[in-house]
């Protein structure tokens, strides 16, 4: 990115440079052009965590509980993510979800997912049969399945690096290398408000945006905002399907999830490079960078454990956890669970796959929050919970986050 000043006085500074961060400040530099708008982000490049290693599913809305933000923005946001693609001729595709039922149980939650998916306004959402579903996935089995034309891929990483040029190309400063260390209220010279310290220099900025995904309680705490919720890390790791398997999928095919768990549960996902994901797990990990399972931080660890809301979880979770852990050590258990769905799948088709980190926000209560969490404290904006389907959602939660940020100013 940009080898520009990140210092001096500036009207917005956006600690964060992923999808969030890059689409609200550019919704920022839209509302007013003449602004000095500064990202700071830590690593080398933009988008590198939640935005570039997740497994590039635009979603549709249908999971999420009608009048949260997250069905409002994601039904929004998959709209105009469509059309930015589009526009800036990134990779993406409508490829349809099919959210399929294996057994009778099942079907009440088939039916709670149609419900809120039709409440959420989720274009051409039906359900369909096994007849309909050989159709759309001839290698799926099933007795029923909800089909979801319009749920589609798109490469987020490449969405935030033509964000990060539009900002740049509007006068914005997108510094990487540039985590931040500190953030105070200081009066400062001209009016500004707050001190921004980071590795590349000092800010001090008259309004700013905390966008930090797996860091963001910790910078949010750091600028005054009460530590609850705490961000502890899922690990989630995948397989591949070998080239010539790949065949055995057409689009996405999800199980029915627990819906009082904001994880989606092992499914089998086609990405825009033609590859194709089994999984994830979600496995707890003690750094909130470990896309390796031997990777510790004593500081990520330590927060984890001692925050009380990660005990009371694992109280209440302790079975789903041992299931998690098995599906992690176990290739073999892993395409086991996929093969469910896709029986053609076996252990010889898979090759080891990429992993991402899941931030989600974890109440004191041991509450896993499971809408977008935006607040302020401490004289700035801060993002607190944005999993999935925050990419998806960006463009629209970016507009939700500047209103906040233009209030607060």
């Amino acid at each position: 990115m940009t080898q520009a000043d990140p210092s001096g006085e500036c009207d917005v500074a956006v600690v964060g440079g992923g999808i969030i961060g890059l689409a609200t400040a550019r919704e920022l530099q839209r509302r007013r052009p003449d602004a000095r708008i500064v990202v700071l982000e830590r690593e080398d490049a933009v988008g590198r965590h939640q935005t570039g290693s997740n497994s590039g599913v635009a979603h549709a809305g249908i999971y999420y509980a009608p009048g949260s933000l997250k069905a409002q923005l994601c039904v929004e946001g998959v709209r105009e993510m469509y059309a930015f693609c589009e526009e800036h001729d990134i990779a993406h595709e409508r490829c349809g979800k099919v959210i399929v039922a294996l057994e009778r149980s099942e079907l009440a939650g088939l039916d709670t997912l149609e419900a809120r998916g039709r409440a959420n306004g989720v274009p051409g959402l039906r359900r369909i049969g096994p007849a309909e579903l050989a159709e759309i996935e001839p290698h799926a089995a099933g007795i029923a399945a909800l089909h979801s034309p319009d749920t589609g891929i798109v490469d987020f990483g490449a969405v935030a690096r033509a964000l990060a040029a539009q900002l740049e190309a509007g006068g914005a400063v997108v510094a990487t290398g540039a985590g931040v260390t500190a953030i105070s209220r200081d009066g400062g010279p001209g009016g500004a408000a707050t001190r921004v310290v980071h590795a590349r220099g000092e800010l001090r900025a008259r309004r700013v945006l905390t966008c930090a995904g797996a860091w963001s309680d910790r910078v949010a705490v750091a600028a005054g905002a009460d530590p609850d919720p705490r961000i502890v890390p899922f690990r989630g790791g995948y397989l591949r399907l070998a080239p010539e398997a790949r065949h055995l999928v057409r689009g996405l095919i999800y199980p029915v999830p627990n819906p009082e768990l904001p994880f989606l549960g092992v499914h089998l996902t086609r990405r825009v490079d033609g590859e194709v994901l089994l999984g994830p797990t979600a496995l707890l990990v003690g750094a909130r960078d470990a896309y390796t399972l031997t990777r510790v931080r004593g500081e990520d660890l330590r927060a984890t454990l001692a925050w009380p809301g990660t005990w009371r979880m694992m109280r209440r979770w302790w079975r789903t956890g041992l299931t998690e852990l098995h599906l992690a050590a176990s290739r073999r258990a892993l395409v086991a669970a996929c093969a469910r769905y896709v029986p053609a799948v076996g252990p010889g088709d898979v090759e080891p796959g990429p992993a991402g980190i899941r931030a989600q926000a974890v109440a004191r209560d041991g509450a896993l929050v499971d809408d977008f969490v935006v607040h302020e404290a401490g004289g700035a904006i801060h993002v607190r919970n944005a999993p999935s389907p925050a990419a998806t959602s960006s463009l629209a939660l970016a507009r939700l986050i500047a209103d906040r940020v233009a209030a607060a100013g």
